[in-house]
């Protein structure tokens, strides 16, 4: 049987599950810690830096760090929201994310971050950096223009044989995803559907898919990123 523990977050008392995040244990309970590299299913690497918050007082990572009995973490105050803001800028200039021009546009994990923290214009200059753009794939194309370095396709995204689809070339600032062409030469439409949806942005866009959901009724354009989970006790959830 499942050992329940009791956290405050903001505040709040709420019951998790030893061995639970931080993060889990948040969404368990309608309260919505925004993040871009965590994801169902897939092992938390906290690439992001999103999700950190302050445990005891020190920041550490909602996605990576377990929840323990008596845990006080701080999640929604303004000097924490200031520094996720600051992280979401750094993404916008560091790559090319031209909105309107994208499939992903309302679709967006990070165009919707964007507005939920009210980001007018990046303190940081841009970058525009030059990155190449894979077509060579019939079912994908890979803009790593857009890439933010998440790893969730890499870590997330495997063949029927567990080989990963993507990978990374080079390290640090020159690190770049890259596609299996060998693994990717055969993958069916299901999975191609899977590796769009599977990036928080529009790095890998599945072809011939064309803009099949108009811009306006897409996603966040309806709700606000984490909606779903700030509401899942409104809605009925448990």
């Amino acid at each position: 049987m499942s050992e329940i523990i009791k956290i405050v977050i903001d505040g709040k008392e709420i019951e998790a599950t030893k061995g639970q995040t931080i993060l889990q244990a948040a969404v368990n309970n309608g309260i919505y810690i925004p993040t871009l590299c965590a994801f169902d299913g897939i092992k938390p690497k906290a690439s992001c830096r999103l999700c950190t918050v302050k445990v005891n007082g020190r920041a550490m990572t909602a996605c990576t760090t377990p929840a323990t009995e008596g845990m006080e973490i701080e999640n929604n105050t303004a000097g924490i929201n200031e520094i996720r803001k600051a992280i979401i800028e750094a993404i916008f200039v560091e790559g090319n994310h031209f909105c309107p021009s994208c499939e992903k546009s309302g679709n967006c994990e990070l165009q919707a971050l964007g507005y939920r923290f009210m980001m007018m214009v990046p303190r940081f200059p841009y970058s525009f950096p030059q990155r190449p753009i894979d077509a060579t794939n019939p079912k994908l194309l890979l803009d790593t223009n857009r890439c933010i370095l998440c790893l969730r396709c890499v870590r997330g995204l495997k063949d029927e044989n567990g080989k990963s689809l993507f990978a990374i070339k080079h390290r640090g600032v020159h690190a770049e995803i890259v596609m299996d062409h060998e693994v990717c030469a055969n993958i069916s439409d299901e999975m191609a559907q899977k590796a769009m949806n599977t990036c928080p942005v529009g790095v890998i866009i599945k072809k011939e898919k064309g803009f099949d959901e108009a811009i306006g009724t897409r996603k966040f354009d309806k709700q606000p990123i984490g909606h779903e989970i700030e509401n899942k006790f409104n809605q009925g959830g448990n």
